[in-house]
């Protein structure tokens, strides 16, 4: 069964200092309940991000489980998004089931900054580790 939720808060954050590209959102309006981010480096990755496997995008869940190149699927269709991870990421992520759905009762300026900044995560470093299926449209 999928993990749903309504998000009441969507992101989108680019923080030059951290070298760092943010997209979340978040089940409360004060980044409570529910939490999935998804981050990745505004840096190409070096050689020491491709030896520990971090030469990815990551996603990080409320308690701050982290897991770099786990979405299989993500879609985004008016104001659903829908996230496969992968399975071995489940633990890493504490999260019961693979499939999450959240219901997005933000702004359609939100929802656009949303859509925008995961195009550009998802596809971060390697080919490899990037959704197999991939609809943002």
């Amino acid at each position: 069964m999928a993990i749903r939720f309504t998000a009441r808060e969507v992101g989108v954050e680019e923080e030059p200092e951290l070298e760092c590209l943010t997209a979340g959102l978040a089940e409360g309006t004060d980044g409570s309940g529910m939490v999935l981010m998804f981050m990745c480096s505004t840096c190409e990755p070096d050689d020491q991000d491709v030896a520990l496997g971090m030469d990815t995008y990551c996603v990080v869940t409320a308690d701050q489980g982290t897991a770099y190149g786990a979405v299989n699927e993500i879609t985004l269709h008016e104001k659903l998004l829908r996230v496969v991870v992968a399975p071995d990421a489940l633990d890493a992520l504490s999260l019961s089931d693979p499939e999450i759905e959240a219901v997005l009762q933000v702004s359609d300026e939100s929802i656009e900054q949303l859509r925008s900044g995961l195009r550009r995560i998802l596809t971060y470093g390697r080919v490899d580790a990037r959704p197999s299926i991939m609809n943002l449209n």
